[in-house]
């Protein structure tokens, strides 16, 4: 099919460049390109400042953790930073204790802050380009249109990965208008492992550094307990992200087969 013929066919949109979905897009284009790069560099930012920063909030105690959920959500929200470097720096702060609650609470709110722009801002706009092209709409009904609990699943799973970029899932989410129930709640359901061993990571590394909890170590914790517990960690990031994206695909392309079946 050539692309005249194509541009006749109804519901099927002709080929189109990158420059022309990103004009049709608009605004949502300069955020999905602001989600993509800025957060790596809010990351370098942060692990300057690292040690000095949570030694910070470390010292103003319970106002610290929350001065950290709240700039969390904000950052991560606002596509600023991303959220495995704000997850390190709560377990460098404050351990899993303190740190694993208040870096949840900064998903959350992150997660709604991301969702309240990115909705508004896509308008009509992504809707109309993914209805113009029947592989995009299935996609969207396998998202949308299969029931509260596969839904859940499969936002889930797309928030499990540690390679899941959260300030462009939030953004994607939002503009084609997965809602905001479930969004929340995949979100939280799909970040909190992630974050536990993340923190965790943290904390061990954080402790392996403080001359404090060093030399509270060296009676009770050898050195090599702590770097197995880190080596552990990682791996198991990387099995949860495996699982997550073999069982993301396999939800996905059963329903992908559904839907392109009943419009044949």
């Amino acid at each position: 099919m050539t692309p005249d013929s194509a541009a006749k066919v109804p519901g099927v949109a002709p080929a189109a460049s990158a420059g022309d979905i990103a004009r049709r897009l608009g605004p949502v284009a300069f955020l999905g390109v602001w989600s993509a790069f800025i957060p790596a560099l809010g990351s370098i930012f942060l692990f300057r400042y690292m040690d000095s920063l949570g030694a910070w909030l470390h010292s103003h105690e319970s106002l610290g953790v929350v001065f950290y959920a709240v700039g969390f959500a904000i950052l991560a929200g606002l596509a600023l930073l991303p959220t495995y470097a704000s997850a390190i720096l709560g377990g460098w702060a404050f351990g899993m204790i303190l740190g694993y609650p208040a870096a949840l609470v900064g998903f959350l709110g992150g997660s709604l802050i991301g969702y309240a722009v990115a909705k508004p801002t896509a308008g009509e706009r992504v809707i109309k380009l993914i209805d113009e092209r029947p592989k995009w709409k299935v996609v969207r009904k396998a998202l949308l249109e299969s029931g509260f609990a596969r839904m859940l699943l499969i936002i889930t799973l797309l928030r499990l990965p540690p390679n899941s970029p959260f300030a462009i899932t939030n953004l994607v989410l939002a503009s084609v208008r997965v809602p905001l129930g479930v969004y929340v709640l995949g979100t939280l359901l799909g970040m909190a492992p992630r974050t536990g061993i993340v923190l965790y990571i943290a904390t061990q590394i954080s402790q392996k550094f403080s001359e404090h909890a060093k030399d509270a170590a060296k009676a009770d914790k050898p050195w090599w307990f702590i770097v197995a517990g880190v080596v552990l960690s990682i791996v198991a990031l990387v099995v949860i992200g495996f699982i997550a994206n073999r069982a993301l695909e396999k939800v996905t392309s059963e329903h992908k087969g559904v839907g392109i079946e009943a419009e044949d």
